[in-house]
């Protein structure tokens, strides 16, 4: 039986840098749990109002103006551009900030890095 090569540790560390991802949004990454379905849910929400009011109004509008608004709730136009979630940094991004504000806690008040940590 012939099958792929198996990985050395090397190349299982450089791929779990490489999909491996972090939360760096900025808030309690526990919190993502409950907002995002809010988010989605408060979207969802809003389409669906704005659609409930554009065919409330559409017995009063002529023939072509009619056929404009109901091929745009077909086409889902509101949609367009919405929400969308903040997609995770790969790990290698996330190590590099993380050593970037560890050096920068090291430093004395008067000084600057001379240069930058390099993760690698």
């Amino acid at each position: 039986m012939t099958g792929k090569p198996p990985k050395t540790p090397q190349d299982k560390k450089a791929l779990s840098y490489a999909k491996d991802r972090r939360n760096t949004y900025g808030e309690n990454d526990k919190s993502s749990r409950k907002a995002i379905p809010a988010r989605k849910a408060g979207e969802s929400r809003r389409v669906r109002r704005k659609a409930n009011q554009t065919l409330a109004v559409v017995e009063r509008l002529d023939e072509e103006a009619a056929n404009i608004v109901e091929s745009s709730l077909k086409q889902d136009v509101e949609r367009v551009g919405g929400w969308t979630k903040v997609p995770d940094e790969p790990l290698a991004v996330y190590l590099q900030l993380q050593a970037r504000r560890r050096s920068w806690r090291d430093l004395s008040p008067n000084r600057t890095p001379s240069e930058e940590p390099d993760v690698s």
